[in-house]
């Protein structure tokens, strides 16, 4: 493709190719939400494995989207891209039939692992080979459809819990992932815009241990018994933390490089985009869970439930790229900010043990609505502040934001869930007059998860409808504990993007200042191997 071309050959197939890519990935991230509580009875799964088993995806994919990123840049995206869709095949079918829920963690990682092969290739790409407004579109529709993709994954997964095992769910993205593999294999273009710098690769073993461990010592911080792992966790996140900083400012060729990642519209955009991705994943992680257990859905009709989301997602993400042109990326963000918080304040106030369709569906439009306006600003905030040559950091970092947000909310809403489940359980049986027959083995069954305690009630049909009823409400106080953080998280983003977010003409100054700086003394701006996003 020239260097002054807006869009390649063949750009709609290449387009399709990209987004059929990520939405392997993007399926992959939801079709375990709508199974965990099939899951948790097929392995007497504690609350805090089925957060593991939730987030495990995420957790591959976001320890290892910067590394493979770098790795992409410089031995070629196109071959990333082709190893990470052929490596999903017999990760898919190893969560599948797993024989443990154990393994099937281990088969979500590995999964996440092949989607950060591809996951980080496409964004970058759409980088290197759109330019202006077709690829504030392109990304608009990356965002959206991949977004809707993954939203579909729950309505998927709960048509087939109908009528197959758990185990089906992760059968979902198969025939999607060789269509993917066969368009990628004969659409793509290859070494576009491509470094020959060498891979920091210290850097990149360093990036993978700080998130895993970071994501492992918020799972395991509200388990009584494992605390000393949690705490282990944290200091091995931070000493990772701070070798990370430390390399990428000696290292010559940076994995990540900081200067850049300083810039305002940068780190202020990637900050915001981990919390609107991470709202949305970690609504849904709750949710699935509240209207199987609490409101008593099929699996399907807990799917079918969340396609408002879907729906508003796609149809409101181009109004987003038209928004972004015209008034900029700030104001859009705040307006996605806007109806994320409305759908957080609803379902804290509103989703109770009585609650109608209704008032699930309307919390769902809020999220779709928030996610279609801010997602895609986002994500184009970062790729129009980076040089051509560091697609990979800044599709990396769009990714973390999907992936890393999705992580750490779906982790966060997970562990306040657990504690806030077992806390209230335990002072049911407290204050309960019986509480002398509610032997230790007993109230830990009760309090492990709303799964267990499914379990127990039909172990003893005399209390059963006392043990659902109880159940339901540490449910209700847990999930409340969990939407309160939300609420916290989204007003801490709003105030960092309306503060420190440039306005329209202060971000265009800001990115025509970037351009200024990333082309060499000399070389010609439109062949620099810089393009602007518009």
């Amino acid at each position: 493709m020239p260097a002054n071309a807006a869009a390649p050959p063949r750009a709609g197939l290449v387009l399709v190719a990209l987004i059929t890519v990520a939405g392997v990935a993007n399926l992959n991230l939801s079709v375990a939400n709508v199974a965990l509580p099939s899951i948790g009875r097929a392995f007497d799964s504690s609350q805090t494995t089925l957060d593991l088993i939730a987030v495990g995806y995420s957790l591959g994919l976001a320890a290892s989207v910067l590394y493979l990123g770098a790795i992409g840049d410089r031995y070629g995206r196109k071959l990333l891209l082709l190893l990470g869709m052929v490596l999903s095949i017999p990760a898919c079918l190893l969560a599948a039939y797993a024989p443990s829920d154990g393994v099937l963690f281990v088969a979500r990682v590995l999964g996440g692992v092949s989607a950060g092969m591809a996951y980080p290739t496409t964004l970058a790409l759409i980088t290197a080979l759109w330019s202006g407004p077709g690829r504030t579109r392109s990304i608009a529709l990356w965002s959206s459809i991949g977004g809707g993709i993954a939203s579909l994954g729950p309505l998927a997964a709960g048509a087939l819990l109908q009528s197959f095992w758990w185990g089906s769910v992760f059968l979902i993205t198969l025939p999607l992932a060789v269509l993917a593999l066969l368009l990628a294999y004969f659409t793509v273009p290859a070494h576009v815009n491509e470094t020959s710098e060498p891979v920091d690769n210290l850097g990149g073993i360093l990036s993978v241990v700080l998130v895993g461990a970071t994501i492992v010592a918020i799972n395991f911080a509200p388990v009584p018994s494992k605390g000393a792992l949690a705490l282990g966790g944290a200091a091995v996140a931070l000493a990772a933390l701070a070798g990370f900083v430390i390399r990428q400012r000696r290292a010559r060729n940076p994995l990540y490089d900081l200067h850049v990642a300083g810039r305002r519209v940068f780190w202020v955009a990637a900050c915001a985009g981990i919390i609107v991705f991470g709202a949305l994943m970690g609504s849904a992680f709750v949710s699935q869970q509240y209207l199987q257990n609490v409101l008593g859905y099929s699996t399907f009709e807990a799917g079918a439930a969340f396609l408002p989301a879907v729906v508003l997602m796609v149809l409101v993400a181009p109004q987003s790229a038209r928004l972004i042109e015209t008034r900029g990326s700030r104001f859009t963000l705040l307006i996605g900010y806007v109806f994320l918080l409305l759908a957080f304040g609803w379902m804290l106030l509103l989703w109770n043990e009585g609650s109608s369709y209704w008032q699930v569906g309307v919390a769902y439009v809020f999220i779709g609505t928030g996610v279609g306006f801010a997602g895609t600003p986002a994500s184009h905030s970062l790729t129009g502040s980076v040089p051509v040559q560091r697609a990979g950091m800044a599709s990396g970092t769009a990714d973390l934001q999907r992936d890393l947000g999705g992580a750490v909310m779906q982790s966060v809403f997970g562990a306040l869930l657990s504690a806030g489940y077992a806390t209230a359980f335990a002072a049911t049986v407290a204050a309960s007059p019986e509480r002398q027959q509610v032997s230790t083995s007993m109230e830990n069954q009760l309090t492990k998860s709303f799964s267990s305690a499914a379990d127990a009630a039909q172990q003893y049909p005399q209390y059963a409808n006392q043990i659902v009823a109880a159940a339901k409400a540490s449910f209700l106080d847990g999930a409340d504990w969990a939407y309160t953080a939300g609420i916290t998280a989204i007003v801490v983003g709003a105030v960092i993007v309306f503060f420190l977010f440039p306005r329209k003409p202060a971000e265009e100054r800001l990115l025509a200042q970037y351009h200024a700086e990333d082309t060499p003394v000399g070389a010609d701006p439109g062949t620099a191997g810089y393009t602007r996003s518009g």
